[in-house]
């Protein structure tokens, strides 16, 4: 009797971190088939590894999605350049898109009153989301680890941010309002160390950002100085402020909800108002008999719809225009970062843009 044998062809055995990078890609619900991804790639340990690890997945047949590697130039080093094209290298190696941006974020940041950090961020933001417009892309990823996660919510308490700030970055969010391009940080799961672990595990080189040692910076200091003072009192910190992130996110969900119920029965309309993209004016006595907590997050979703966004709002500037709910003295105004106002008018509260 004779017996023939197949040969089957040989899955390549996937890394333990590309295991771990399936398993939240599957529980964020992300398409593992016929999508355009776009990946932010700096060059670092982080978003390098995170590069690899999808090129890992795809060989192995576990996902089967397009990719375009995104690059911004900052301009802020002598050698960005040359990040830009060993980015551009890494792309090519594996058959990768790469799409190469430059901003001049010094100059931004100066135009803008911000510091370089939130300058920088901002400017990746509009070049990734224009880079997945171009490429009709629906996600874009970047590579935020717990540790990125655990400095965030630090850099947010010291600032006096609310339970929403506290909850730190979302693994999935619209990359802006209303958008239907959606931010993801697949990476959020996994420490610093790991990323850099996994890139000698694959014999892969990457770039250190001098910045990123640089003490004129809050968020290096927070990582440099903060984080080791804490870590001596709790060796496992980051993990801690990651969970506890992820607990007051999911209070956050509940109490979204909620305040936009309330926002919706505190709405006034106004006929004479002609501008239907200004925010509605609030009833002030209907707002001044509910809860505080709940009263303050509808009108942070309120300020963040009116201005586009809640950058820069702080629990200050909440508890400030909390304040003119008090009493019944109209024409006591407030006024907010980067411009625009709260006025309150009688029994009205009413969001007044800064060109006003």
């Amino acid at each position: 009797m004779r017996f023939t044998i197949a040969c089957m062809r040989r899955v390549p055995r996937v890394n333990s971190f590309s295991r771990s990078l399936l398993v939240e890609w599957r529980k964020l619900k992300l398409p593992t088939t016929n999508e355009t991804l776009v990946v932010g790639v700096s060059g670092g340990a982080d978003s390098t590894a995170l590069l690899l690890a999808l090129n890992e997945l795809k060989s192995a047949g576990k996902l089967s999605v397009n990719i375009c590697v995104a690059h911004l130039d900052h301009k802020l080093r002598a050698a960005s350049g040359q990040d830009a094209r060993w980015v551009s290298a890494l792309a090519a190696k594996f058959g990768y898109e790469c799409v190469i941006g430059r901003a001049k974020v010094a100059e931004l940041a100066r135009a803008n009153n911000d510091n370089l950090e939130q300058a920088a961020r901002q400017a990746r933001y509009v070049f990734l989301e224009r880079t997945a417009r171009r490429k009709s892309a629906k996600y874009v990823l970047t590579a935020h680890t717990m540790d990125d996660q655990a400095e965030t919510v630090l850099l947010r308490l010291m600032r006096g941010s609310a339970g929403a700030g506290l909850g730190g970055m979302e693994a999935i969010r619209p990359l802006t309002a209303n958008a239907s391009i959606q931010l993801v940080r697949p990476l959020l799961w996994a420490r610093r160390s790991d990323t850099e672990t996994y890139c000698r595990l694959r014999k892969a080189e990457y770039l250190v950002d001098e910045t990123n040692s640089d003490p004129a910076l809050s968020r290096v200091r927070v990582r440099q100085q903060l984080l080791p003072l804490m870590q001596s009192f709790n060796n496992r910190i980051v993990e801690a402020l990651s969970r506890t992130a992820a607990q007051l996110r999911e209070d956050r969900a509940v109490l979204f909800n909620d305040a936009d119920d309330l926002l919706q029965r505190a709405s006034l309309s106004d006929e004479d108002e002609l501008d239907e993209t200004r925010a509605p004016p609030l009833n002030v006595k209907l707002l001044a008999n509910e809860p505080p907590a709940l009263r303050r997050r509808a009108l942070r979703q309120w300020l963040s719809e009116a201005r586009g966004s809640a950058r820069r709002l702080e629990m200050v500037h909440l508890l400030a225009v909390e304040k003119l709910l008090e009493g019944s003295a109209g024409g006591r105004t407030v006024e907010l970062p980067g411009g625009g106002r709260v006025r309150r008018s009688k029994n009205r509260l009413e969001f007044e843009p800064k060109n006003n």
